[in-house]
């Protein structure tokens, strides 16, 4: 088993080593990942970022998990929106800075960004880079050309989930493939951009789905850069709304293997933070997450406000990014 673990990022992971990972007694595969962290990144540093819906609902994807399909729009009582004001995201973002975060991203409810909206989404990326943080978009998927337009104007992240396991993939989405979404990582990584990709844990999925997954994205070579590992929130009116969920520890276990097998990449703890224990959180942080999602909104779901990550990063010792650069 000791050879599995190492601070150089590898390529070839395989879904048998992965399970090895998962088998581990569970104390003993944190301290692999936060040995493994430590050797990568400083230790108690996290990444704050802030997420804003720069265009909501209306989607016609039919994500099980999402309030912002249109397939589900009569059940959740979403209501679709018009694309944002490039002022108004402006002023989003300074709020965030000044909150603290030190990468804004943006996402819109679309399949593709249309060509007519191209010019205002370059506009806001354009607004968030000149401020000197860290720009992230979520628009679907998006082309050759697209993808350069967003380099071209700044975005230094794109973000585009795999979700869950190509095989379980159509039973959570059927509008689109799972090779939809590596052809868009690909177009992303030949513009120049960081990737963003990750999946969402308690759709129903097994194990082996959780896994696969991971070793998916181990196969990217370049890892991506930001890795974000969502808890489901079942959101009532939509396909996935009475699912269980994932087991607590289940769900850690999935961060410590993502950190051990993409060891350079942020790990991000992302939605469905607002229903985890400060205990479950610590215990994830020590799987080595290093990066949030900050303010009480995410896109439509909650999230902990900023006085509660700041209690508890005061609890546990962490601190933010800009903290320690200062």
């Amino acid at each position: 088993m000791a050879e599995l673990i190492s601070a150089t990022p590898r390529f070839n992971w395989t879904l048998e080593e992965a399970q090895a990972l998962h088998e581990k007694p569970f104390m003993d595969l944190l301290w692999d990942a936060q040995t493994i962290h430590r050797a990568n990144h400083k230790a108690g540093e996290v990444q704050l970022s802030q997420l804003v819906s720069i265009k909501t609902g209306g989607c016609p994807e039919d994500c099980g998990y999402c309030s912002q399909s249109a397939k589900f729009a009569k059940t959740t009582g979403l209501k679709a929106t018009k694309l944002m004001e490039v002022e108004a995201v402006l002023a989003d973002a300074r709020r965030a800075k000044e909150g603290g975060a030190t990468r804004y991203c943006m996402g819109a409810a679309w399949t593709s960004p249309k060509d007519r909206d191209m010019d205002t989404v370059e506009a806001m990326i354009s607004g968030v880079k000149a401020m000197g943080m860290e720009t992230c978009a979520t628009l679907g998927m998006v082309n050759d050309d697209q993808a350069l337009r967003l380099k071209e104007a700044g975005l230094d992240y794109y973000n585009h989930n795999i979700d869950t396991s190509e095989r379980f993939y159509s039973e959570i989405i059927t509008t689109r493939k799972f090779q939809d979404r590596l052809d868009t990582l690909a177009s992303v990584r030949k513009a120049g951009m960081a990737v963003c990709c990750g999946g969402i844990l308690g759709m129903g999925e097994e194990t082996t789905d959780r896994l696969a997954m991971l070793v998916t994205l181990a196969h990217l070579e370049p890892h991506p850069e930001s890795v974000p590992i969502n808890q489901l929130i079942p959101i009532p009116g939509t396909a996935l709304e009475g699912e269980a969920g994932v087991d607590s520890f289940e769900f850690v276990k999935t961060i410590a293997i993502a950190r051990i097998m993409m060891p350079k990449s942020m790990v991000r703890l992302s939605a469905g933070r607002a229903d985890m224990s400060d205990e479950m959180q610590a215990l994830c942080f020590m799987a080595g997450a290093n990066s949030i999602f900050v303010s009480g909104k995410l896109l439509t779901a909650d999230n902990p406000e900023a006085d509660e990550d700041a209690f508890l990063f005061q609890r546990l010792g962490l601190r933010s990014m800009d903290q320690i650069a200062q």
